[in-house]
């Protein structure tokens, strides 16, 4: 019964990126935005919400019942979600992208959104990182982190804006490759179908996310996890397929920009305004997992960072981030 229930997640997951996506390009299309701006921001928010809730519900919902258990899942689903975009998902990605253009085709992102998206999140991960070793009762410290991780989000999304003309000009706006699902209908595709479409397609992604942490919570019962382990191994792994398959989704479609630009942008999302939670609402002190999760994360993203910065990146590139993940799995598990 569980099995039937992650399967019927996947296809609700499925169904509802594809109609997401979808109408996502036509919303770019139609306000006249670059890819970097419609994968960077409005992709990667929309799609970040599901994994977003997870760390948020368990940190407030902490004050009942077991408070240590409802901060372990929040600070393990709050790292746990970067880890899994900057080594499994990015492997993912490449591993469907070489399906059609063979281990060593080239992959063509628009390098100064993908270097800044990184850049961003390395400087924004990197100050979470610091603010383990704050004491928590230095709470003045621990505000002032918290207050700068939101603003790094802000001057991001500020930067990504404003880069958006040029790019646009440049040949990188984002365009419409396939009609607009409700436009099947007889709907026009005008901009209140678009948001309809829209609002369907994240809610049957956020309702799908949903149906496949409960059917993962039911099997992790089995193994004994303890719950930070299980909130950095398996929630990240149900509450990022929706950025997983967007992605995947845009690089068959040979839309590069959009598809790193989805898994980038997630990243410092989920690297400044949830770590700012973390700190600023849970003990938030290192730990071996939570120390190992961290260095893996900065390693992967940072050797990422180093592609982008080289120009060259090919599928092959990625088989590094598939390793970071699996030494992270075995030695955890």
């Amino acid at each position: 019964m569980d099995m039937l229930l992650l399967m019927l997640a996947l296809v609700v997951i499925l169904l509802g990126a594809e109609a997401f996506t979808n109408a996502l390009e036509h919303l770019g299309d139609r306000m006249g935005i670059s890819e970097g701006v419609t994968g960077s921001i409005f992709a990667a928010v929309g799609t970040a919400l599901p994994e977003a809730m997870v760390p948020i519900v368990a940190v407030f919902a902490a004050n009942h019942g077991n408070p240590h258990l409802g901060e372990e899942v929040g600070v393990g689903a709050i790292l746990g979600a970067p880890m899994m975009l900057s080594t499994l998902t990015l492997f993912l990605m490449a591993l469907f992208a070489a399906q059609g253009r063979g281990v060593k085709g080239a992959l063509r992102p628009e390098p100064t959104g993908l270097r800044r998206d990184l850049g961003w999140f390395l400087a924004a991960f990197s100050l979470s990182a610091l603010a383990l070793f704050v004491p928590h009762t230095a709470m003045l410290a621990r505000v002032a982190i918290g207050l700068t991780l939101v603003l790094m989000y802000f001057l991001y999304v500020l930067s990504t804006l404003r880069a958006s003309a040029a790019l646009v000009a440049d040949g990188h706006g984002t365009e419409a490759g396939h009609p607009l699902y409700l436009g099947k209908t007889g709907l026009p595709t005008a901009m209140p179908s678009i948001l309809v479409q829209l609002a369907l397609g994240l809610a049957a992604i956020v309702s799908g996310a949903k149906l496949f942490v409960s059917g993962i919570e039911s099997i992790s019962g089995w193994l004994g996890i303890s719950a930070l382990v299980l909130s950095l191994l398996v929630v990240p792994i149900a509450t990022e397929l929706p950025e997983k398959i967007n992605s995947i989704l845009w690089i068959r479609r040979r839309k590069d920009t959009l598809a790193f630009g989805n898994i980038t942008g997630a990243l410092v999302f989920q690297g400044t305004l949830l770590p700012a939670i973390g700190v600023l609402l849970t003990p938030w002190q290192p730990s071996p997992p939570v120390l190992l999760g961290i260095g893996i994360t900065l390693l992967a993203s940072g050797y990422t960072y180093l592609l982008a910065r080289r120009g060259a990146m090919r599928p092959y590139h990625f088989a590094f981030n598939g390793l970071c993940y699996g030494a992270y799995f075995f030695i955890l598990a």
